[in-house]
């Protein structure tokens, strides 16, 4: 038990989706500027963005479940964070988003820096939300093959949701930012783990290429 008295289990569930819908967060709020398409914050509605795009939404959160073997409870989270929510979307965030890449200049919301932040953002939260859905598929022991069609489709839906780049370049973005860690000599992940990552990234080649 933990110690506020669930079940170690739960807890370990609770995180694994935290690591999925926090990035999930940055996708949405990345995808309702890019689809403004001036890159001007006051342009921004996250409600009508949101309003628009419920069925990749559902699709998104439909794999994640199937994969990552959430229950309800679990999956109320990504509803709980608030980023599927409408509100507003602010600089602020967006750079958080894009890990601080630009740093902070002067005009920190203008369309350029804005877009840039975008651009860098969606590279980065989507590779964080593909890899926490993974590293979750796995946790739950969920077969591989299975499994990675359900995130095939949660990585489509993702992308679609961003305006920015496709699955194939995600995954491989993936590959290199953090499956190459997890596998890696040296670390404590089992050889069953190992080969779990490897055919789950096996899959997804086989979907969406090389």
């Amino acid at each position: 038990m933990t110690g506020d008295g669930r079940p170690v289990e739960e807890f370990t569930a609770e995180l694994l989706a935290r690591e999925v819908f926090v990035p999930l967060g940055g996708v949405v709020e990345i995808g309702a500027v890019n689809a403004t398409g001036t890159w001007r914050l006051a342009d921004v509605s996250l409600g009508d963005f949101l309003d628009g795009r419920g069925a990749e939404v559902d699709v998104l959160l439909a794999g994640v479940r199937s994969a990552c073997a959430f229950d309800s409870t679990t999956m109320s989270i990504a509803w709980d964070l608030g980023r599927l929510r409408p509100h507003d979307v602010t600089a602020a965030s967006l750079l958080l988003w894009s890990g601080g890449l630009t740093g902070v200049p002067a005009e920190l919301e203008s369309p350029a820096v804005v877009r840039h932040m975008c651009q860098v953002g969606a590279d980065l939260q989507l590779t964080r939300l593909l890899h926490a859905s993974v590293t979750a598929a796995v946790t739950a022991r969920t077969e591989a093959k299975r499994g990675a069609r359900a995130l095939a489709a949660v990585l489509t839906a993702a992308c679609t949701l961003s305006g920015g780049p496709r699955p194939s370049d995600v995954l491989r973005l993936w590959r290199v930012a953090r499956l190459v860690h997890v596998l890696r000599p040296g670390l404590d992940a089992s050889d069953a783990g190992r080969s779990a990552f490897r055919a789950y990234e096996h899959v997804l080649t086989a979907t969406f290429g090389d």
